[in-house]
């Protein structure tokens, strides 16, 4: 039986209601804000979806929307394919230089990103890439690729390496125990980067606006042009349909699991 914990201190539970505050008002105003349309002709304040249809219908939106989505799933596949390997290989395998492609692994993640954005750009450049969407996934997949390295290791760290071998022992080869037990079992852990790699390429500006191209603008440096000449509604209605799918993603992404069976079921499979 777990014991009964005490209540926090009150001033505990106001900083925390406070800091969720800070975080999740201005969130509930972007919402609010969507609905609102001020008539021209009146001057009248309007709750309506007409900012929805007019974000909808609004082609320059669309296109760019698309380019993020675009961007974002490809760099997000190239960046949980080669961040998996790599941490497999840096948990599973012992190679010269290895300690040096840890510490490499980590550099995007200190380094300040004005300095990645002008090295990506300049490294372009040197080899005469022409830039456009290509150059923008590249260059996502350098940065991203990095959080599902740390976050598959995480994984592997807690693997139980004696379900490999009794999948060893039943006769399978290893790469139906990579397939079957290995892979299920960390599967969980190349979610969570991926979609973490999403994130990030998904709501990138910086290091996409030194590596876009002419006609390859995504959301994100959309927006900051359309903010220039002042905040739309369009801007806030495009911006919540994109939380709402935040949430509804985050939601399936991370429903609760049981680990057990789904151990127990990878063994059945190869019994």
């Amino acid at each position: 039986m777990e014991r009964s914990r005490p209540s926090p201190p009150w001033f505990v539970q106001s900083i925390t209601a406070l800091t969720f505050l800070i975080l999740y008002v201005p969130l509930a105003v972007l919402v609010i804000y969507s609905f609102v349309l001020i008539d021209p002709s009146s001057g009248q304040t309007l709750f309506s979806f007409e900012c929805y249809s007019q974000a909808l219908q609004d082609d320059e939106l669309r296109k760019a929307l698309n380019m993020s989505l675009w961007v974002g799933l490809w760099s997000t596949l190239g960046a949980s394919i080669l961040g998996t390997a790599t941490a497999w290989a840096l948990d599973r395998f012992s190679f010269p230089g290895k300690q040096w492609l840890d510490a490499l692994t980590l550099v995007p993640l200190v380094i300040p990103e004005i300095v990645m954005a002008l090295s990506l750009l300049i490294w372009f450049v040197l080899l005469k890439f022409s830039l456009g969407s290509v150059s923008i996934i590249l260059a996502h997949i350098t940065f991203s690729f990095s959080y599902v390295v740390i976050t598959v290791r995480t994984r592997l760290a807690d693997f139980d390496h004696s379900l490999e071998e009794a999948a060893l022992d039943l006769g399978a080869t290893p790469t139906q125990t990579f397939w079957r037990v290995s892979f299920p079992l960390i599967w969980p852990g190349i979610l969570s980067g991926a979609l973490m790699a999403f994130t990030l390429s998904f709501d990138d500006f910086l290091i996409t606006f030194f590596t876009a191209g002419v006609g390859s603008d995504t959301l994100p440096i959309k927006l900051y042009s359309m903010i220039k000449y002042g905040i739309s509604p369009k801007i806030n209605a495009l911006s919540t349909l994109i939380l709402l799918s935040t949430i509804v993603m985050v939601v399936f992404a991370f429903r609760p699991k049981k680990i057990g069976s789904r151990q127990s079921e990878s063994l059945k499979a190869l019994g």
